[in-house]
């Protein structure tokens, strides 16, 4: 189908508004010949002479009183379509996001998210899924956000790093061997629990090790890091979770922490997501928003968690 000449909607408009092609040309800054070269084209595709000769002045014909009122809403809508979008604002908009994460990342970043839209963003409803085989084309569709250790990603997907984070090991705090310093003899001879998705028990910790001719006892190995606190409540083990999920941890339970002493490196975490939000405002203030809370867990007491392996 053959679609009519576009950029002779707003001159339509200028004609209707000022029943004068005087003034429409003068408004459209062209020439009186111009804007009448273009009446006639007008005339031609509605098919109407819309605007006719009375007295010495031009009066609309019926049926451009009728197009009026439509072609105003649609030069409108036309223009809005084109401009920039409004900055959002927070205190009124209604959104769900949907992020994916480990725990340790729901614990601290998603508990810390949400106190803030409560706060800055009441409209704001979070939908937080399980890491799991996450598929990176999720973020085409049906997932707004994944934060963790990034794999790589396709080129239709952006990141942004937000941490670095670090192990560190907890115990009751009434183990017997609470109150000591954590040596790497002691940590090597107190059984472990270490948390993987996967089921792994195996780990850098144990090739740091075996670099000091030391083994471990892995206790047991569960999916999330809040079970390895709970876990490290009830035996004597040490739960080898994620910096800041401790520091919050040890704030409503009975934990004592404690640094790891091998030299583990960093993981970072990072925040993905699909080119479809990039310039959405709305998904900009999230991103904005969970930036900064990811430097304040830094600040304020380690680094938020990570995945197991």
């Amino acid at each position: 189908m053959q679609l009519p000449d576009m950029n002779l909607l707003p001159a339509l408009d200028a004609l209707l508004r000022e029943s004068s092609v005087t003034a429409a040309a003068a408004e459209m800054n062209v020439s009186a010949s111009a804007m009448s070269r273009t009446l006639g084209r007008l005339r031609r595709v509605v098919g109407d002479p819309l605007l006719v000769p009375s007295g010495r002045s031009l009066v609309l014909t019926p049926r451009a009183r009728a197009l009026q009122p439509q072609v105003e809403a649609a030069l409108g809508q036309a223009l809005a379509a084109l401009r920039p979008p409004r900055p959002v604002d927070i205190a009124t908009m209604r959104r769900e996001f949907t992020i994916r994460t480990n725990d340790g990342l729901a614990v601290v970043l998603g508990s810390a998210l949400t106190a803030h839209a409560v706060r800055e963003a009441p409209g704001v409803r979070l939908r937080v899924l399980p890491e799991g085989d996450e598929d990176p084309a999720d973020l085409r569709d049906r997932v707004d956000l994944d934060i963790g250790a990034m794999p790589e990603l396709p080129h239709d997907v952006r990141s942004e790093f937000l941490l670095h984070h670090h192990y560190v090991a907890a115990a009751r705090a009434d183990a017997p061997y609470a109150r000591e310093p954590l040596t790497v003899d002691r940590f090597a001879a107190v059984p472990h629990i270490t948390v993987s998705r996967r089921g792994r028990a195996h780990s850098v910790v144990d090739d740091r090790l075996r670099e000091l001719g030391l083994r471990r006892d892995v206790l047991a190995t569960v999916p999330t890091h809040s079970a390895a606190c709970f876990l490290a409540l009830e035996t004597d083990a040490l739960a080898l979770v994620p910096s800041a999920l401790a520091a919050r941890a040890a704030r409503f339970m009975p934990l004592v922490v404690w640094n790891i002493p091998l030299s583990l490196p960093p993981i970072t975490i990072a925040m993905a997501w699909h080119l479809r939000v990039d310039a959405d405002p709305a998904h900009q203030w999230l991103r904005t928003v969970l930036a900064g809370l990811a430097a304040s867990a830094v600040d304020g007491g380690g680094a938020a968690g990570g995945t197991g392996g």
